[in-house]
């Protein structure tokens, strides 16, 4: 176990251009590395690749620099950092010598998915691709070793691999990748070589220090918003306020007389000034006053959103899951009940760098500079905006100043080709921070009614949970579940993430959408359903007269679980004395293969100001790449979660968005921050849990429990600043 003072950096990527000349390329290309065959040229401006490059993953170049093309962004996760270490655990080069960049999203278009999904969503860079690097760096290794027996006319086993060279062990004679990696690259493996198992790793668990911390420090590193073409204009939009709208009509000649515009171009749902400087741009843009078709959503706010969702629990529900006779445990005479119901509201991504896209269209290609989880889903949204096949079409992506789910889906890119259309010249457009926060696709919101029964033991022996949120599925359009349900809607809350074994118990949902558009959300589903599920978890603990940690403890089996809460309890201090109005929470769940407990210490004054003193996570993700980063990422999902517990919410009227900018979408400040503590107790065993979405969910019922143990009041409904904590 690990523990470390809350870290500063949380994002990006060193990015490097890759030398063609003498350079050796080994990756993983579907099916399999021996089966790899060279490929040929890429379009100018992709990717340099080496003449006789087996595949996509891996580059020796003559001074011994290997190149690490990442299947996954880069966001501030880590990815980076923990995808490189991979390659390198097997590969045996030398550290120092490892750079890396974003694979390119053309070429794994033409070479048939051959970087494999390269959508970073769900907590899925380590724990769906370790495998596949793994087998790039050995199938890498064996070839440079094999290439260097041959030099010497010595057998195989004679040689070995080390720090970025090749040795034979009983002359000592050695040479580096770099002088190996030319006839390297020609070798074709008849089957590819075993990779080392968790047993064997020597630099995998390493606290090691980031690849991208060096330019985020010297101000090298580029987002997409930094992106600079010669020629390049700007366009700031004013989208329509109300979802689903559409522009009506705009008298542009305010605008068309200022200094530096150069076009306004009217969308379908948007109106659009470009201008030589971004800020002329948008003051021209501020003097145009667009009228909007909004139909009859401008009826819809935020108490009519509330009602809806709560009279849904009354309504008929799809079942999600059903353990035994849950109604009839209910309904048994002299059954125990507990009874609640919890809402949760819709939240922004509100990310440090708003939407943005720079896009040049030329005679024969599409150039995109943008930060995207998904350059794919990019590349493909740019082809059908722009007109053109999906081959012409170049994503050049860039460090993400943000992410949580919401860059998978790009307005603001087909926005930008559409303008690019227009104006004929390379166009940078900027969603201002008032559009960025007032045009998401929000975390969904959600309302829950909770039933139980306590039995004798003071174990719960049914529960049934109705829960209605909208359909993320729906509102992207894509996959949605025919039968009503999506795994989001009940995620942490089926028996398969729970850590509870309830005898009897329920599942009902209500997908209910309305005109404002949902998304994911770091966390996901879990964002949300750990505070409710959690939370009432905690009043079923109070019922029973069960101290809240013995409660979870005797009904959890699972030996990663029961791991998590003795450490949980053990650096938690669970169990001593606090001081007055000073309470103690605790939460756990599953999220995305991994298993997150969190205790929250609180101090609620007695005219019910709040103070969250401390934060103890305990994370089982069976195997830990970087623990620097893993921490990273825990301390930085604390630091969101919070954030959207004390602040966060997204309010509705006359069909728009009410907040604007950080000051009426509030983050949390430094001074603010508690002092937050990492634990990583990995299991091992054959799971690869992921780190980006876990530590969220576990945080706000951990701090809502404490208030409840700090003042006997109750929350059952966020964000914490609309709760009255003051004692009556």
């Amino acid at each position: 176990m690990t523990k470390h003072d809350l870290a500063l950096s949380r994002r990006a990527l060193i990015s490097a251009m890759l030398s063609a000349g003498g350079g050796l390329a080994v990756g993983v290309f579907v099916p399999s590395f021996a089966q790899a065959k060279q490929l040929g040229a890429v379009l100018s401006g992709d990717e340099s690749l080496a003449p006789r490059e087996m595949n996509a993953f891996i580059v020796i170049d003559p001074d011994n620099t290997v190149t690490v093309r990442l299947p996954h962004t880069e966001m501030g996760q880590g990815a980076a950092t923990a995808l490189s270490m991979i390659v390198a655990e097997e590969l045996e080069c030398d550290w120092t010598k490892v750079k890396c960049e974003h694979a390119s999203a053309n070429r794994n278009l033409r070479d048939k998915g051959v970087y494999r999904s390269m959508t970073t969503v769900g907590s899925q860079g380590v724990r769906t691709s370790y495998a596949y690097l793994q087998q790039a760096g050995a199938s890498a290794r064996v070839r440079l070793v094999q290439t260097a027996a041959e030099q010497w006319q010595v057998p195989v086993v004679e040689c070995a691999a080390a720090n970025g060279a090749v040795t034979h062990l009983p002359s000592k004679r050695s040479l580096t990748f770099g002088a190996l990696a030319t006839k390297a690259a020609a070798i074709t493996l008849g089957t590819e070589p075993t990779t080392k198992t968790p047993d064997q790793f020597r630099f995998i668990g390493k606290h090691t220090a980031r690849l991208d911390s060096a330019p985020k420090v010297n101000g090298s590193a580029q987002f997409g918003i930094d992106t600079q073409l010669p020629g390049m204009v700007y366009a700031a939009v004013a989208n329509c306020p109300v979802f689903g709208g559409l522009l009506k009509a705009v008298d542009d000649s305010p605008a068309k007389g200022q200094r530096g515009v150069i076009a306004v171009v009217k969308l379908e749902n948007a109106v659009v000034v470009v201008a030589d400087r971004y800020w002329r741009a948008r003051s021209a843009l501020a003097l145009l006053k667009p009228e909007w078709d909004v139909g009859d959503r401008a009826a819809v706010d935020t108490p009519m959103l509330k009602k809806m969702y709560l009279d849904a629990l009354d309504g008929p529900m799809v079942t999600a899951e059903k353990i035994g006779d849950p109604a009839g445990a209910l309904a048994a005479p002299g059954a125990k009940l507990v009874s609640a119901t919890y809402e949760a509201p819709m939240l922004s991504h509100a990310p440090m760098e708003p939407m943005n896209a720079t896009v040049q269209i030329s005679a024969d290609r599409v150039d995109v500079w943008i930060g995207s989880q998904s350059p794919p889903a990019a590349l493909r949204q740019a082809a059908q905006a722009a007109g053109v096949d999906p081959s012409k079409v170049f994503v050049h992506n860039c460090y993400v100043g943000g992410g949580f789910g919401r860059r998978t889906q790009h307005e603001e890119l087909i926005q930008a080709v559409q303008v690019a259309k227009v104006v004929g010249k390379p166009v940078k457009l900027i969603w201002s921070r008032e559009e960025d926060i007032r045009q998401d696709h929000y975390r969904p919101q959600a309302a829950a009614r909770f039933n139980a029964v306590i039995g004798p033991d003071g174990k719960t022996t049914a529960l049934d949970i109705k829960i209605a949120v909208p359909s993320i599925f729906r509102s992207l359009k894509i996959n949605p579940a025919a039968n009503g349900l999506e795994p989001m809607a009940f995620e942490t809350m089926g028996s398969a993430a729970s850590p509870y074994n309830i005898p009897n118990k329920q599942i009902g949902v209500m997908l209910k959408n309305t005109h404002v558009p949902v998304m994911f959300w770091r966390g996901v589903g879990g964002s949300q359903n750990c505070f409710l599920m959690e939370s009432f978890v905690d009043e079923m603990a109070h019922a029973a007269g069960v101290d809240p940690w013995e409660f979870r403890r005797s009904m959890v089996t699972r030996p990663d679980m029961i791991g998590v809460l003795n450490v949980m309890k053990e650096k938690g201090n669970w169990g001593k004395p606090m001081g007055p109005g000073q309470g103690r929470g605790i939460a756990i769940c599953e999220s995305y293969n991994s298993v997150t407990g969190q205790v929250a210490e609180v101090t609620v004054t007695p005219d019910g100001k709040l103070k969250v003193d401390r934060v103890v996570c305990v994370v089982d993700c069976y195997h830990v790449v970087n623990p620097n980063t893993v921490e990273q990422q825990c301390q930085g999902g604390a630091i969101m979660a919070l954030t959207a517990a004390l602040y966060g919410e997204i309010n509705i009227d006359k069909g728009a968005t009410v907040q604007s900018n950080f000051n009426t979408y509030r983050l949390l400040s430094m001074a603010e921050t508690p002092q937050i503590e990492v634990y990583l107790p990995a299991s091992g065993g054959p799971k690869w849990g992921g780190i980006g979405e876990p530590s969220v969910p576990p945080l706000a019922p951990a701090v809502c429990n404490a208030i409840f143990a700090a003042t006997g009041i109750r929350v059952r409904s966020l964000p914490l600043k609309n709760v009255n904590l003051k004692k009556v």
